[in-house]
């Protein structure tokens, strides 16, 4: 009793510092008791890993991504997993699955319920008995056809301050857009006409942090996605939760306490689940949510490795990446990066800003186009459009229409395993292990950029194809879990071990991993001569191949070696 009592009040310590500048001493004498509360009605959670490790690889995909008519899509999605991927996975991110009204998922109705389309909390449960699970925290913003949003139209006084109110004639060209849809929607309410702050839709109306209750609420909502098996939960959009005009409203001192409270409740409660914030920005801002290295996000986001991977392989020269690579950050015992090439959102531009010229920039728009993707635009408050995001799906992205399709193969494995190697925790997007293409007519039937790298399977289609050892999809896949296997065996690839690059051809990139394994990728399609004794004392052996290596020896185009001492 003394040490939980102990426990309580360091937590109540910590929550009234963090919030300080959030909220008023009244406001605070209010909300931390009732914080408080909710910690002492929390389940204890014994045996739980408590951090990450080399065999950690989590799966991103949305509930329905793989079909099988007459069940619901969880059940089908654990099947199939359980069946053809669970010797190399330990995690799976499922995509907003809660009843929705638009975006594919992050315009929420009720963050509570199970979309009914894809089964119900007993098959997400049932999942997690299996592998480690990531829900979305979609708390920026919720659906205009919520309970809550509802309420407040209609005048209900639990929710007159759970949204922001704005008037439309004050200056917002500071305000960071994401979008090229307006920052301000107008709404009839029960007082009168009212302009709410959306920054994402008209249908995604952004919550109210200034309100105390919007912060217990969406702290009992998370705590509540602990108890159904959230092992992670990421904090989507995070970095525009707090709304101070005059200034660009994302990554607002505000937003770094609220996240860092959510940090220390989670700490106290259920110290295995991770904090992983998704800021697609550049990399000094994204970082900005390890906090001091303890306090805030567990994981965030590597945003710039999609587009500058794209970019290394495009051209063949790796001057930028290794630059970058050899500039980035060591993380602490309790921080890490979450490594992706791509997601169900398309590839972020903005996160190579200063890290690639915008000639380099546009040379990816270009490619891209050629082959068959999209490039969607935000606003940037004084009329005019930038490029935000590139739509296509990563396997084409990559693809050189004058290679034939076993080479651009060989070509997407050495992006992949340019992801699984770096320190970190891998994310691999479904389409990616699967070896799916662009969804030219899912793109068409929906009508917006991001439906193209979101094709919905026909389970029983896409495992005739897996069986099939001369199809697309079963060479991408039987490579990829190849080297997957690998990496979870080897705690050289632990998220922690050491990364250091070193120089020895503009076609190659090479790192040591905890100075006993040699990441040697070629990243161009010429045969590159490596003298492995000048880098590596004595035989070696590359663990791709299972065979020793020593001497001079010759890496092929865009060939994988892992090479331990």
């Amino acid at each position: 009793m003394a040490q939980e009592q102990t426990a309580n009040s360091q937590v109540k310590k910590d929550l009234q510092q963090i919030l300080a500048g959030v909220y008023s001493p009244t406001e605070l004498n209010e909300l931390i008791p009732s914080l408080l509360n909710v910690i002492a009605n929390q389940p204890e959670y014994v045996g739980k890993k408590q951090w990450v490790d080399q065999s950690d690889v989590i799966l991103i995909t949305y509930g329905d991504s793989i079909k099988r008519q007459g069940e619901s899509p969880l059940q089908t999605l654990r099947e199939f997993l359980n069946d053809n991927a669970a010797d190399v996975l330990s995690a799976v991110h499922i995509l907003p699955f809660y009843p929705y009204t638009s975006d594919d998922g992050f315009s929420v109705v009720d963050y509570r319920k199970i979309n009914p389309e894809l089964g119900d909390w007993q098959d997400v449960q049932s999942l997690s008995n299996n592998y480690d699970l990531m829900f979305d925290g979609v708390i920026n913003h919720i659906s205009k056809s919520s309970d809550w949003f509802q309420g407040y139209l209609k005048g209900e006084a639990q929710y007159r301050e759970f949204f922001t109110e704005a008037n439309p004639y004050r200056d917002y060209s500071s305000v960071t857009r994401p979008r090229a849809l307006p920052l301000l929607t107008m709404f009839d309410t029960a007082y009168g006409k009212k302009h709410i702050w959306t920054t994402f839709s008209d249908d995604q109306i952004d919550l109210n942090f200034r309100c105390p209750a919007v912060f217990q609420q969406i702290a009992e909502l998370l705590l509540f996605y602990v108890q159904q098996g959230a092992s992670y939960i990421r904090l989507d959009a995070i970095g525009f939760i707090w709304k101070e005009l005059d200034t660009p409203c994302i990554h607002q001192p505000q937003t770094h306490a609220i996240v860092q409270a959510l940090r220390a409740l989670m700490n106290a409660v259920a110290p295995h689940v991770k904090l992983i914030t998704e800021t697609n920005v550049p990399h000094g801002d994204n970082i900005s949510y390890f906090g001091n290295g303890y306090n805030e996000a567990h994981l965030v986001y590597q945003f710039p490795l999609p587009p500058l991977t794209l970019h290394t392989l495009q051209t063949g020269n790796n001057e930028e990446f290794v630059k970058w690579m050899s500039g980035l950050e060591s993380c602490t015992q309790r921080t890490t990066f979450f490594n992706f090439l791509a997601s169900h959102d398309g590839i972020g531009v903005r996160p190579v800003e200063g890290i690639l010229s915008q000639e380099q920039i546009n040379q990816l728009l270009s490619v891209v186009q050629r082959n068959g993707g999209r490039v969607s635009f935000k606003d940037n408050g004084d009329g005019t459009q930038s490029p935000y995001e590139l739509n296509i799906n990563y396997f084409d992205a990559l693809r050189d229409p004058d290679l034939d399709d076993d080479v651009n193969i060989d070509r997407f494995i050495a992006a992949q395993a340019l992801l699984i190697s770096m320190a970190g925790v891998p994310g691999v997007y479904i389409h990616s292990l699967l070896g799916s293409r662009n969804d030219i007519k899912g793109l068409e039937n929906q009508g917006h950029n991001r439906a193209i790298n979101r094709e919905k399977l026909a389970l029983e289609k896409l495992v005739s194809e897996l069986n099939n050892p001369n199809s697309h999809r079963a060479k991408v896949f039987v490579r990829f879990k190849h080297i997957l296997s690998i990496r979870r065996k080897n705690s050289s690839f632990a998220p922690g071990a050491s990364q250091r690059v070193i120089a020895l051809s503009k076609h190659l990139i090479t790192f040591f991993r905890n100075e006993d394994v040699l990441v040697v990728i070629n990243i161009s399609n010429h045969v590159v001569e490596l003298d492995v004794e000048a880098v590596l004392s004595g035989v070696t052996h590359d663990l791709i191949l299972g065979n020793s290596v020593s001497g001079v020896v010759t890496v092929k185009p865009y060939q994988v070696m892992w090479l331990k001492k």
